[in-house]
C-alpha cells in the first residue's frame, strides 16, 4: 500500500487505484496546514472533532470494491474513559498481506485484549504529541508492547515547518524513545520499501 501524510493526523491511503483518506481536518483548523482537497473513495474518521472529521473536503466516487477490510477498535479521546473528550477509535485496514493501524486521537492506555489485537502490524499511525492524545513516551510504551513493523508519528507540533496546535509537543519525546528512527524529506511511504529504521518520520504534504 502507498500512504500520505497531508498533515495532522489526516492520510491518504491507496492500493490497486483504491484509496481512502482517514481523519481529514476541516478548513482553517489546523495551524500552518492548507486545506485538505482530495479525490477518494472512502473517508473514514476517528471522531467528531473537527480537526479530524472533515469529510466535506473530500469528494467520493463512489466506487466501493476496497481492496481492504476495515476493522475499528473503541478506545477513549481521554484518560477518564471518554468524559473530558468522548470516544475514539482505532481503524484497522488489512489486504491479507499488509495490515495499517490509524490510532486516531488516542488518549488512553490500551487494555492487554487490544494490545493483542494491535500485534502484528506492518505501519502504526500514532499520535505524540500530547494534551488531547497521549504523549511521546506513552506512545513508545504502546510501540514497544505491540512491536509494528513501521511506525508513523502524528499529531504533533512542528515549530521548524511551522504547523500544529500551540499546545501540544513537538515529536521529539518520542523519537527519544525509539531506537530506530529516519527522518524523511518527502510526504509518501511505501509499505513494501525498508526504510532502514522502523520510526519514519514523514513531511506533511499540505504544510
Amino acid at each position: 500500500m502507498k500512504l500520505t501524510w497531508l498533515g495532522h493526523s489526516c492520510f491518504k491511503v491507496e492500493k490497486d487505484g483504491f484509496a481512502v483518506i482517514l481523519d481529514p481536518y476541516r478548513d482553517g483548523s489546523v495551524p500552518g496546514l492548507k486545506n485538505v482537497r482530495e479525490t477518494a473513495d472512502m473517508v473514514i474518521c476517528s471522531h467528531e472533532h473537527g480537526d479530524h472529521n472533515g469529510r466535506e473536503c473530500v469528494t467520493i466516487t463512489g466506487r466501493t470494491d476496497a481492496p481492504f477490510s476495515v476493522s475499528q477498535i473503541r478506545t477513549f479521546h481521554d484518560d477518564t474513559c471518554g468524559s473530558q473528550r468522548g470516544d475514539s477509535v482505532i481503524t484497522i485496514l488489512d489486504d491479507g498481506d499488509v495490515r495499517i493501524a490509524h490510532f486516531g486521537d488516542l488518549g488512553c492506555d490500551l487494555t492487554g485484549e487490544q494490545e493483542e489485537m494491535l500485534k502484528n502490524l506492518d505501519l502504526a499511525l500514532i499520535p505524540v504529541g500530547g494534551f488531547y492524545t497521549i504523549d511521546g513516551k506513552k506512545a513508545g510504551e504502546i510501540i514497544k508492547k505491540i512491536h509494528p513493523e513501521k511506525v508513523v508519528p502524528m499529531h504533533y507540533r512542528d515549530p521548524g515547518k511551522g504547523f500544529g496546535f500551540a499546545e501540544i509537543s513537538t515529536a521529539d519525546e518520542f523519537l527519544q524513545t525509539m531506537d530506530s528512527v529516519v527522518k524523511t524529506d518527502t510526504s509518501e511511504l511505501d509499505t513494501e520499501k525498508d526504510y532502514g529504521a522502523q520510526v519514519i518520520v514523514l513531511c506533511p504534504r499540505n504544510a
